[in-house]
């Protein structure tokens, strides 16, 4: 090879480098040349060839630039290039591709606890309005633009699945398929949960045994979970009772790199449901009630965030939400009151536990609704007996009660929306009975007849303590007066 063809800026092909480099240096040895040159892979090469080696090489013509390729296509790889590395130069770069104007604490949540963790596993529990979807989002775009999640899944109660596809459309860009039984249906000879990279789901669906099986063992990049304790498992002794959706949470964190639960009501009041939802992020890493509780009380716990409506601000340090204040008003029932208290608390417990010794769930669950309606006020329980006694008359006299025995889907009764699952509830507590012979049937009546007269003498002397409380509370703290708008539930 000519000696001028080592000149800087020639390029250089042969079997002696992997690719074709461009010279950048050459100086002249005894006999040899000592040179050092750059691939197009951006890799440098350097090294002394001698005259056999250099006749290996043959030098190319470089094609000339007259800017005729595809401006489009060079745009979105440049494009392309600027996006994988633009999280290193831009520490919120989901925010600025998103439209979303967002909050300190929705910030904070994301760049300072979630994201810091080496392995997103994490539950995010603030309470309700403080933006949980938004956050969400926003580690969904920063974990794909790092290059960490390609197939994501949500999970999600149904009546907010389209809420959801909303949001994630509107706000981040994001195009979500919904699956339900008519899209599996549709597409029964195929994995439709291997095939669609970003999925939206409802948590009932996914846990039925045919959908759960066929969802296991698909691997997901990210799992969100909105609604995250229903996923429930309690233990009573020795003995843990898993629910489906708790089944659900398990084939979810097996088969997910990154998971998120999202939860305003993460804590029931059993510190052990607490420790076994927070399993599902991490198995084992709390092995008892005493070690989670200390973890939260030290502040060293690495899965959980929770925030309450009082400690979210605006970047001006403006309380997002008005200021709340509880307090527990105690007083005495009246005379009659207390009477019809004790008469309907004795009803429900003696046909409670009569359900339960005969394995009538949703018999015992209907009790547990007539007294909460008592709890409401006397006028709710008056209603609610009538309309028991009126229903099981007309079930005495066609003989169909003992006809009434499907079982009762409690989690799905917890997810419908307000309207029908109070619609729901009423017909429970009108229709199903413990009752397994006609005299009992009767006996059942007259005890409501009983109790309903009961309730109508208190009526009728207006002394129902809690709205004689109620009204005192408000005569001393002047709402009368001030046209202050007051929430009673």
């Amino acid at each position: 090879m000519d000696t001028a063809a080592l000149e800087p800026g020639v390029i250089l092909e042969g079997d002696i480098w992997p690719e074709p480099v461009r010279v950048l240096e050459c100086r002249k040895l005894d006999g040899a040349f000592m040179i050092r040159a750059e691939g197009r892979s951006g890799r440098l090469y350097s090294g002394i060839l001698r005259q056999a080696e250099l006749d290996r090489l043959r030098r190319i013509s470089e094609a000339a630039v007259d800017f005729s390729g595809d401006a489009e296509a060079f745009f979105l790889a440049m494009e392309a290039r600027r996006i994988r590395f633009a999280h290193q130069f831009d520490p919120l770069y989901a925010l600025s591709v998103s439209q979303v104007d967002p909050l300190p604490h929705q910030i904070d949540a994301v760049y300072h606890h979630i994201l810091r963790q080496p392995r997103v596993r994490f539950l995010l529990a603030d309470d309700p309005g403080a933006g949980k979807t938004i956050m969400a989002g926003l580690v969904l775009k920063e974990l794909k633009y790092r290059g960490l999640v390609e197939r994501t899944l949500i999970i999600v109660p149904g009546h907010l699945r389209d809420q959801w596809l909303r949001e994630m459309k509107e706000r981040f860009a994001e195009s979500f398929v919904a699956v339900d039984r008519a899209v599996m249906n549709a597409n029964w000879s195929r994995n439709i949960w291997a095939e669609e990279p970003q999925i939206i789901a409802s948590m009932d669906f996914v846990k039925q045994d045919d959908v759960l099986a066929s969802i296991d063992g698909t691997r997901w990049d990210l799992v969100i979970v909105d609604e995250a304790h229903k996923m429930a498992a309690y233990r009573f002794g020795q003995w843990l009772s898993k629910t489906e959706r708790y089944r659900l949470g398990e084939a979810l964190s097996r088969n997910s790199h990154f998971l998120l639960f999202l939860t305003a009501t993460p804590h029931r009041g059993d510190p052990e449901n607490f420790r076994l939802l927070l399993d599902l992020l991490e198995p084992g890493l709390f092995a008892s009630t005493e070690m989670l509780e200390r973890s939260v009380r030290e502040r060293d716990n690495p899965l959980f965030l929770r925030r309450l409506k009082e400690d979210l601000k605006t970047f001006d340090g403006v309380p997002l939400f008005p200021p709340r204040h509880a307090r527990t008003v105690a007083y005495w029932l009246g005379e009659g009151e207390m009477r019809l208290y004790d008469r309907l608390t004795a009803y429900v417990q003696d046909h409670y536990n009569r359900a339960l010794q005969k394995d009538q769930r949703n018999v015992a669950f209907a009790m547990l609704i007539l007294q909460r309606r008592l709890a409401s006020s006397v006028r709710a329980a008056r209603v609610s007996l009538e309309r028991r006694r009126r229903r099981l008359e007309e079930l005495l006299e066609l003989g169909q009660w003992l006809a009434e025995r499907e079982e009762l889907d409690e989690e799905a009764l917890e997810d419908a929306p307000e309207v029908e699952r109070l619609k729901l509830e009423q017909e429970l507590v009108e229709r199903l009975t413990a009752a397994q012979t006609r005299e009992e049937l009767q006996h059942e009546i007259y005890l409501l007849g009983q109790l309903i007269a009961l309730a109508k003498e208190v009526e009728r002397q207006g002394t129902e303590r809690k709205l004689l409380e109620l009204r005192r509370l408000m005569e001393e703290e002047g709402i009368w007066q001030s046209g202050e708008k007051l929430l009673v539930f």
